[in-house]
């Protein structure tokens, strides 16, 4: 790993989190295909600063690539139309309009998606716990109750296996089919409030539930590299939309 990638993967959550504001900011107010494909670009050119390695960009941005192209079909053969018709059938107008349409969706989705779970890849939660408490000032019962949370929703998947066993013991494992799973789901409902119950009850008992102000373990600090990872991003996004309004392209959803 590079000098650069290993300070990326230093970075404060936090910074993360706001380096990928001025993307969404400047895409999501526009449809067009140059704003989207020039941030789309810049960011593939940037991801290698990032040490997250192509096999593992691949792995961890795969049900982006797969669910962006499905909403760029579902525009494309539903969406707007306009310009010539290239295809008709039934409910289905393929237009002009509609493939700039899906072409444009699909180009914004994926530069929307992409940084965002390339840069939040391998996060600790406790440590952007730590950030929106310390760097952001959100409130401490907030954040802390939301780590908790997050903490929690490892233990879901070991209480589908344990409710998939039981039920087998009981010889219920057969029944398949909508009903079956409602019942299954119903029960994983009433394992997690009860636990959410026993952790609240616990939480309120160590005093996580005072108006006191609580001190930090660990501090999050918020420094130099913090501040050029949310400049990355603004840069970005100012290039894109520079570019689609220089050639004309800018289209603002609200006109």
């Amino acid at each position: 790993m590079s000098a650069i990638a290993a300070r990326v993967a230093a970075v404060n959550p936090v910074a993360r989190l706001l380096a990928s504001v001025p993307l969404v900011l400047g895409l999501v107010f526009t449809i067009d295909p140059v704003s989207a494909g020039v941030a789309l670009a810049l960011e593939l050119l940037l991801m290698p600063l990032t040490g997250i390695g192509w096999r593992r960009f691949w792995r961890v941005t795969r049900i982006v690539w797969i669910v962006a192209p499905l909403g760029a079909v579902t525009i494309l053969l539903y969406g707007q139309a306009s310009g010539a018709v290239l295809f008709s059938w039934a409910v289905v107008h393929v237009t002009e309009g509609s493939v700039l349409l899906a072409i444009a969706s699909l180009l914004r989705v994926l530069a929307i998606a992409l940084p965002a779970v390339v840069l939040f890849a391998g996060v600790d939660p406790t440590d952007l716990a730590d950030g929106l408490g310390q760097v952001l000032r959100l409130p401490q019962r907030f954040v802390i109750g939301a780590l908790a949370g997050l903490r929690m929703l490892a233990l879901l998947h070991d209480d589908w296996r344990a409710i998939t066993l039981a039920r087998r013991a009981r010889g219920l494992g057969d029944h398949r089919g909508p009903g079956a799973l409602v019942r299954q789901c119903f029960g994983l409902l009433v394992l997690a409030l009860r636990r959410g119950g026993l952790l609240a009850t616990a939480m309120e008992a160590r005093g996580f539930g005072g108006d006191t102000p609580r001190t930090w373990a660990r501090p999050s600090r918020f420094g130099r590299a913090e501040v050029a990872l949310i400049g990355v991003g603004a840069l970005v996004a100012a290039v894109a939309v520079t570019a689609a309004v220089v050639t004309g392209s800018w289209r603002f959803i609200g006109g």
